[in-house]
């Protein structure tokens, strides 16, 4: 029997709000497949299932906020018998009759039907009172109408239902993201102790290959400078893996890829860092292409549960804000962020010669468990050097 619980979709996420069920009793899934689709403080979620197995019985309705780690629903091994799950649901409901996450969600007849928990009656038995039209709406909207707040009469109308069912305004949404991103900051700031360094990249040979590079390309189809400083950062961390990571139960954790938690800010309000995938093995043009879908879609409220979870360290950019450098605080549990500010055209010395050159403040934030300053000042010297070369560095993977 496999247990689907709420995963946590970030280190700063309590609960979350189950929006959709893509999945119903009787269906097969197979690792990987997204089941679900789940609400966060940042944005809907769609949510995978790491396991092979055949759907039992979904314990959470569309509409419910529950959290992290809560039993959401029940799959079935390969070979394993209806029965023996059906106990096992019976055994939970007597350990625990009171309080329950929500009845079963109901489904389509399917070939072979599946017995509802038993906790479904006990749920059924305090559901508030509805009227007619409002219980007819809450079945379409997918809510689960005992979960709705009533009227003043103890009633609830059909106003309530559309009520609960509007999403929460972008102003609310992004207040709330402010709430979570601030606590998970404050953690960072009394747990991890970060040291900060900063170095000045010159850009003139990036620059130059990337307007060599534009000039064959029709406009949508032109690379920003931002992929090749990923790169360079990813190059970077092959060579310095102990930024690359985590700290967890008092020790480094290396991350099993190069995954860039990319800073995006959202039009409402607050950031987002979802994950590039193995930057380190992928050429610039496809880091470019991957870089402008993410964005995009996280301003749409739409990622993938392993893009929230899977970054192995974060990189943020405030130059196009106009700012000449920025130190982050890092996202716990990772143990680095790198910064880089806007591009400036600055007196240089270049073959004994002064000249005026585009220039980018690189930052790094680091985790004085798991490196030191000597070593940061490596990796800082690695960006730098490896923007100096950008044909190799565009490469992906050999």
């Amino acid at each position: 029997m496999i247990e689907f619980r709420l995963p946590s979709l970030g280190a700063d996420m309590d609960e979350g709000k189950l929006l959709q069920w893509l999945v119903r009793p009787g269906d097969r899934v197979q690792k990987g497949q997204i089941v679900c689709i789940v609400d966060t403080a940042k944005a809907a979620i769609d949510v995978e299932c790491w396991h092979d197995g055949t759907v039992h019985a979904l314990l959470t309705e569309p509409g419910t906020t529950i959290p992290v780690g809560t039993l959401m629903a029940v799959l079935r091994e390969p070979g394993e018998a209806v029965e023996a799950v059906d106990a096992w649901l019976a055994q939970q409901a007597k350990a625990k009759p009171a309080p329950v996450a929500a009845a079963p969600v109901a489904a389509a007849p399917i070939a072979a039907p599946v017995a509802a928990p038993v906790t479904a009656v006990a749920a059924a038995a305090e559901r508030k009172r509805i009227s007619p039209a409002a219980r007819k709406r809450a079945a379409e909207l997918g809510i689960d109408p005992d979960r709705v707040a009533p009227g003043a009469d103890g009633t609830v109308s059909l106003e309530d239902v559309e009520r609960a069912a509007k999403p929460a305004a972008p102003a609310d949404r992004a207040a709330e993201m402010r709430k979570v991103i601030a606590a998970a900051m404050a953690r960072s700031k009394r747990e991890i102790p970060h040291y900060y360094l900063a170095e000045d990249v010159p850009l003139a040979a990036a620059m130059e290959w990337l307007a060599e590079r534009n000039a064959q390309r029709s406009v949508t189809e032109r690379l920003l400078l931002a992929p090749l400083l990923l790169k360079a950062v990813a190059s970077a961390l092959q060579r310095y893996p102990e930024f690359n990571g985590y700290f967890r139960d008092g020790a480094f954790e290396r991350g099993a890829g190069i995954h860039i938690g990319v800073a995006i800010s959202l039009r409402a309000g607050g950031l987002v860092t979802p994950a590039l995938h193995d930057v380190d093995r992928k050429d610039v043009a496809t880091v470019n292409r991957e870089l402008l879908d993410l964005t995009q879609r996280a301003r749409a409220g739409s990622l993938k549960l392993a893009e929230l979870t899977d970054a192995t360290i974060t990189v943020t950019s405030l130059g196009d804000q106009g700012v000449a450098s920025v130190f982050g605080v890092i996202f716990p549990p990772q143990v680095a962020i790198v910064g880089f500010g806007r591009v400036v055209e600055r007196p240089w010395a270049v073959d004994g010669q002064v000249r005026t050159v585009p220039v980018v403040s690189a930052t790094l934030a680091a985790d004085h468990r798991a490196s030191d300053g000597h070593r940061g000042g490596l990796l800082l010297a690695a960006i730098r050097d490896r923007l100096q070369e950008p044909n190799q560095l565009a490469k992906g993977a050999e």
